[in-house]
């Protein structure tokens, strides 16, 4: 199980992942689940994996091996639109080479991403890929994808995110959505990436690596939990309650 929210803001995009992959009571595992495509000045793309290890990862090394193909490379694409035409057929390779062999284990294709970045003059896009190779765009009305575990992170999201939030109040808000995930699911954990790209720079304005002794993470962890009990408090008990 993983955890990844992408958004797409006015001021640019905002990528979170985790990297656990698999967790119990004596192992757990550490993959990293983001890929970035840069070539600075010209276009910058990333992509976060959820699912099954294997298949993400030979989606990357395919779209890794089909860099210098004239057509069909997301390096050659002209448009975002176009690169994420290129995951979904990377993909789709994949599954036709291992669908069947997999379902032969009782094993499921199961493998979704989100990817997004800017190229060119054109503003910054965001997409969620699914299984089948097929995806949606992010609009303004719905500015932000998840992939994975994906309920425990979310109510926070709904509530904060808009197109008009800052770079940095969405990296804040994602790391408040990646703790509610972690501290209701076992299978998320540290350490986590943290990416930020600002509109029209074509590069990756900042890219974090975030352990159990990140300073701002800590503070993060520790300051929401707070507020929310303070917050609980607060609130009157219902009414009915008090009379009995």
């Amino acid at each position: 199980m993983t955890y990844c929210v992408g958004m797409l803001l006015d001021a640019g995009l905002v990528f979170l992942s985790d990297s656990r992959t698999n967790a119990g009571v004596d192992q757990i595992s550490t993959f990293r689940k983001v890929t970035v495509f840069e070539r600075p000045g010209e276009r910058v793309m990333v992509l976060l994996t959820a699912g099954n290890l294997a298949i993400s990862q030979a989606v990357v090394n395919a779209l890794h091996e089909h860099a210098n193909e004239p057509a069909g490379s997301i390096w050659a694409a002209k448009n975002m639109f176009d690169a994420a035409l290129c995951v979904g057929e990377a993909l789709r390779e994949i599954h036709h080479r291992d669908a069947e062999a997999l379902k032969e284990h009782h094993i499921e294709f199961n493998a979704s991403f989100i990817f997004g970045g800017q190229i060119g003059t054109e503003a910054p896009r965001l997409f969620c890929i699914y299984a089948a190779g097929n995806f949606i765009e992010a609009t303004a009305d719905t500015p932000y994808f998840q992939v994975g575990e994906s309920k425990y992170g979310k109510p926070i999201l709904d509530r904060v995110i808009s197109r008009s939030t800052s770079l940095a109040q969405g990296a804040k808000c994602a790391l408040i959505s990646m703790d509610s995930t972690i501290r209701s699911n076992l299978s998320v954990g540290v350490p986590l990436d943290l990416l930020a790209i600002k509109r029209d720079e074509l590069k990756v304005a900042s890219h974090v690596n975030i352990d159990e002794n990140h300073a701002y993470f800590r503070m993060i962890r520790t300051r929401w939990s707070e507020s929310l009990r303070h917050a609980f408090h607060e609130m009157p008990d219902p009414e009915w309650m008090r009379r009995s």
